[in-house]
């Protein structure tokens, strides 16, 4: 028997993920067909003759025909539903559609679920919502390729404007991607479908395209035993009243009955325990309503949702597969394999590294992926509140691995015993709801203690400075000489020696000062007195000499390794001091 395609929505925060649904939804209601729409746990079934009502006239022009039964829309879109719905080697999503507004583009959050579907191997397509916005637009068909043509010239001007400004973007990305009817191989070439989830062009469109790219390309991926075991996902665990804790549940293969054994993993270890009952949300009640009703039912089939209530599910996990099992000796087998695969994500670190905390199974791999793909070091992950163990395992990297002292946490807790630990020594907690969020403010804080780390490193470092004595502004002779200088370029510090133009290494900067305040430093362009020992003002040194800091080869090098630091002019002026140099000694700084 063939399954229902699963359909996952991505894409950035207000690009309408949640109304493309709700379009979908309330237009298969609308048909006022028994059994037009099955809301079940997470989930929104469209079964086939509603897809064929909505897509209408556009399958014979595609000449499309369907085998498959209908598509089952993941219904809370985002980032976290799709980690949750992962099984080895990929997703249990088969296909995902990624909204963009097309009046705003590709966004952080449109990049980030575009490298989450790569992570997980899954195929999409791009839903270009929005286009109502458009100066302009009006809607004279439901069909986005023939209302297109019915705009006046002005309109469709800035239409093609912004959709060739999307397909830029997305070719940044690394994709070839056009409108789909100009698509001639869907394997290699993405496509886009213009959609408003406001007036519903363009939604019969993507439908038919979704049901027939998943009908060509995973026919025998949907292929499952309807009576074999169930084989699904946590989606969440949550609390009902009346029901205790209960696990919203997936399943992608097979089907599952009250009574059956299940596994599913815990924090620790693999869960075995007893369907207790198996429960949907009546006919058309919207899931995510508070005080939702629900209807028992004995037996589900693939691909659906549902509610599980069974013992110790309050030790389960978000994203963690969960399978049935008919004895105890498949039960044996099954927890070993279920352990394996939890292991081999939990157990995927390299030391040093930062410590990474999630609140589920499925966003534990993909940050995990994602920090990998940044070649970002992971020491350790795990699920759960972030505590004071984990600040202390990232302190003891202070010392030898100082861009490995981060904590960071999606979507969990800190105990404020670990906020104090980490307050108190050198480790950075970063917790966030949103995973570009999270990699982004880690990315910004490892460049900021990268930076004060090099400049730590450069603390006792003679700094090039290139400046001249100011005629009439000779103060004292000598013992000590006191002169006014001008910084041309660099920055000159006290307690340095200094260099003339033909080489001579003379005088000792005690302190600089300006208006009887002594300074630490004295920038370029500005003018400042010198206190300096060891010379004569009219013998070694005269009023408008050009003098450069005394700069030793072995602080010559370290500069010149961390060249990144220091400005243009400041390395200007290191190549004059190297120029004088080596005209002594033709290898020096080299």
């Amino acid at each position: 028997m063939m399954r229902q395609p699963i359909i996952t929505v991505m894409g950035h925060v207000d690009h309408g993920k949640t109304s493309l649904l709700d379009y979908i939804r309330s237009s298969t209601i609308v048909l006022k067909e028994a059994g037009a729409i099955t809301q079940s746990i997470g989930a929104s079934s469209v079964p086939l003759d509603v897809i064929q009502k909505l897509c209408g006239p556009l399958l014979e022009r595609f000449k499309l025909k369907f085998t498959i039964p209908g598509l089952l829309f993941i219904d809370t879109p985002g980032h976290e539903a799709f980690t949750n719905l992962r099984r080895r080697g990929g997703s249990v999503a088969d296909i995902a559609i990624v909204v963009i507004d097309i009046t705003q583009g590709v966004q952080p959050q449109t990049k980030e679920a575009i490298d989450l579907l790569r992570s997980f191997k899954v195929p999409f397509i791009v839903a270009a919502n929005k286009i109502d916005l458009i100066t302009g637009w009006k809607s004279h068909s439901p069909v986005h390729i023939d209302n297109f043509q019915k705009q006046i010239q002005l309109t469709k001007e800035q239409f093609e404007k912004r959709f060739y400004q999307l397909v830029g973007q997305l070719g940044q990305l690394g994709f070839d991607s056009d409108m789909y009817n100009k698509v001639d191989d869907y394997a290699k070439r993405l496509s886009i479908v213009p959609i408003s989830a406001k007036t519903g062009e363009g939604i019969a469109e993507l439908l038919a395209l979704v049901a027939g790219l998943a009908q060509k390309y995973l026919e025998d991926g949907l292929k499952i035993e309807v009576e074999g075991p169930a084989k699904g996902n946590v989606l969440e665990i949550k609390e009902e009243r009346g029901l205790g804790i209960t696990a919203d549940v997936i399943l992608y293969d097979g089907s599952l009955r009250v009574n059956d054994i299940i596994l599913v993993a815990g924090i620790d270890k693999v869960i075995k325990t007893k369907v207790k009952a198996l429960l949907r949300p009546l006919p058309l009640v919207e899931m995510r309503a508070a005080g939702r009703k629900f209807e028992p039912v004995t037996e589900v089939h693939a691909a659906t949702g549902v509610k599980i209530v069974a013992p110790e599910m309050e030790n389960a996990i978000a994203g963690s597969p969960i399978v049935s099992v008919v004895d105890e000796k498949k039960a044996q087998e099954k927890g070993e394999e279920l352990l394996k695969e939890i292991e081999a994500i939990t157990l995927s670190v390299t030391t040093p590294g930062i410590i990474l905390k999630t609140d589920a199974l499925g966003s534990l791999e993909a940050l995990s992926s994602l920090l990998n793909k940044k070649s970002i070091p992971i020491q350790r992950l795990d699920i759960g509140p972030i505590n004071k163990q984990d600040v202390s395992q990232a302190a003891a990297n202070a010392e030898k691995s100082p861009l490995n002292t981060f904590v960071l946490g999606f979507n969990v807790p800190v105990d404020e015993d670990a906020r104090e630990l980490a307050n108190k020594s050198s480790v950075t907690i970063i917790d966030e709801k949103v995973i570009y969020h999270l990699i982004e403010k880690l990315e910004k804080a490892i460049e900021l203690k990268k930076s004060e780390q090099e400049k730590a490193e450069l603390l006792g470092l003679v700094w090039p400075a290139k400046f001249r004595i100011i005629p009439g502004f000779v103060f004292r002779q000598t013992k000590p000489a006191v002169f006014g200088v001008e910084v041309m370029a660099g920055k000159l510090f006290p307690r340095v020696e200094f260099l003339t133009a033909d080489g001579r290494e003379i005088g000792f900067v005690k302190s600089i000062e300006t208006e009887g305040e002594k300074l630490e430093s004295l920038e370029a362009g500005r003018q400042a007195a010198l206190s300096v020992d060891g010379v004569t003002i009219g013998r070694q040194l005269k009023e408008g000499d050009v003098l450069y800091t005394a700069i030793s080869e072995e602080h010559f090098r370290k500069l010149k390794a961390k060249r990144n630091l220091l400005k243009k002019a400041e390395l200007e002026v290191m190549k004059e001091i190297a120029d004088i140099k080596r005209k002594e000694k033709p290898t020096w700084g080299l």
